[in-house]
């Protein structure tokens, strides 16, 4: 046989040998397609509904804070105006009694300076009141902002565990299945034989 027709010979089977190889491994990758690509729907279903569910708790966590940031503040103005309201309207009262009780302007003047030093007072303790109830309720809502947060990342890391269990047992019908192929291309060899 001339030399060129032993290569050309060798350089068919090659290709044939080659081609053969391919059309497995096409083989394999449709057989993986088939057994996989429903659960690799599901997991991406499943991711997708995780993110929308949690992107929908946060923005619901969201509205409720600022909800209730809304009332506080909506509280405390109304608490002052009302405040202002009082000592303005005292002030009023004050000033006319002043003026109508001139001659008497000594019993006024020292009425008028104890009603302004209670008045003081008592302003001072309903802001003082103001304040705490202002920081318990803000500290009421970190609670529940944190206990929130802690429910939803709990609820992840179950979801993300459920998954990885998911995904192990996937790995391990792929090394199965990678050995029954190597089994019928007569390629497994039993280690120590």
């Amino acid at each position: 046989m001339d030399p060129e027709q032993v290569h050309d010979s060798e350089t068919q089977a090659n290709a044939d040998t080659h081609n053969g190889a391919l059309d497995e491994t096409g083989k394999v990758d449709r057989i993986r397609d088939i057994l996989f690509g429903s659960q690799m729907r599901d997991y991406d279903g499943r991711f997708q509904r995780l993110d929308e569910r949690l992107t929908r708790e946060a923005t619901e966590a969201r509205a409720d804070t600022q909800k209730r940031l809304e009332a506080l503040e909506t509280f405390l103005k109304g608490a002052l105006e009302s405040l202002t309201n009082k000592l303005n309207t005292e002030q009023f009262a004050r000033g006319h009694a002043v003026e109508k009780l001139a001659q008497d302007l000594g019993e006024t003047a020292k009425a008028l300076e104890l009603a302004t030093k209670n008045l003081g007072e008592h302003t001072d303790r309903e802001i003082h009141s103001l304040r705490e109830q202002l920081l318990a309720q803000s500290k009421a809502l970190s609670d529940e902002i944190r206990e929130k947060h802690g429910q939803v990342k709990a609820d992840l890391e179950r979801e993300a565990e459920h998954i990885r269990g998911a995904m192990t047992g996937r790995e391990s019908l792929a090394e199965m299945l990678s050995e029954v192929a190597l089994r019928l291309k007569n390629e497994f060899k039993v280690p120590g034989a």
